[in-house]
């Protein structure tokens, strides 16, 4: 049994709810409680457009696993669960849909309405509205003052946060052929013949000897070679920008007007 410890608990700690068969179904939005027995009996989570309704899920057979809440159903079984306007408190006909929709024994309490203990995102505790036409409803007055009270439906726009992608830098290694060109230099050998002149002969000849003699010479050249170092060349980083646009959005209002009729010999007419 979900007692009111446990049910602040889950109010303060913005938990979420799961399946029977542990698929998330949503956050938790609001604990009811029977307004008969001070028991808690259903718990909500937002849907619709902008999170205008609820949906109800009952806490028979739930359990608290951490700041989050385990129910009794099926997701799918939640998922097409009636929906109901999120106004702080279930009619008769609304619980007897929801009793009926998840095979619930017996009949639901004929108490005016259900109180709503709080919701996850505000943490404090309500109070439920009264019935329809009592003097504390603010919009109806007393029955004997002969008035009428005119209600309209408002668009309530909002926006909501979801995660539409990640993004993930990773670093790996190619490799690749580069071809470079230098210069390189080697020593050749070149023979070079001088002539002794006619008048030089003859002071040579007279040391002359015939010998056999052996001259060497060490030559050089350049060859290219490779070597290879890592060096860094550039820093990258992901930055979060923020891009604000615009986007419209149209949805269906009801209005209630008012027709007369036969006041004061006046023709029908509307308002």
């Amino acid at each position: 049994m979900i007692t009111q410890d446990n049910v602040d608990a889950l109010l303060r700690g913005h938990g979420k709810v799961f399946s029977s068969d542990g698929e998330k179904i949503g956050s938790i939005g609001q604990i009811y409680v029977d307004d008969g027995t001070d028991q808690a009996s259903w718990v909500t989570v937002s849907t619709g457009l902008f999170g205008t309704s609820e949906t109800f899920i009952p806490l028979e057979g739930a359990a608290l696993e951490g700041k989050d809440l385990r129910v009794a159903y099926p997701r799918e079984q939640v998922k097409d669960a009636p929906k109901v306007d999120r106004d702080g408190h279930l009619s008769p006909e609304e619980e007897h849909l929801l009793h009926r929709h998840y095979g619930l024994g017996g009949s639901p309490s004929e108490s005016p309405g259900r109180e709503s203990t709080g919701s996850a995102e505000t943490g404090h505790h309500g109070t439920g509205t009264a019935g329809p036409g009592t003097p504390d409803t603010g919009v109806s007055g007393p029955p004997t003052d002969r008035a009428m009270t005119l209600s309209e439906e408002q668009l309530k726009v909002g926006v909501e946060q979801y995660e539409a992608g990640r993004v993930r830098l990773r670093k790996y290694v190619v490799t690749e052929t580069v071809t470079r060109t230098v210069p390189v230099s080697r020593e050749e050998l070149r023979i070079e013949r001088e002539p002794i002149p006619k008048a030089g002969r003859r002071k040579s000849s007279r040391n002359a000897e015939l010998s056999e003699e052996v001259y060497e010479i060490t030559l050089h050249e350049q060859r290219a070679v490779v070597g290879k170092e890592t060096v860094p060349v550039e820093r990258i980083r992901l930055i979060k920008e923020t891009v604000t646009s615009s986007e419209t959005v149209t949805g269906e209002l009801r209005k209630e007007r008012l027709e007369t009729d036969g006041i004061d010999g006046a023709g029908p007419g509307s308002r």
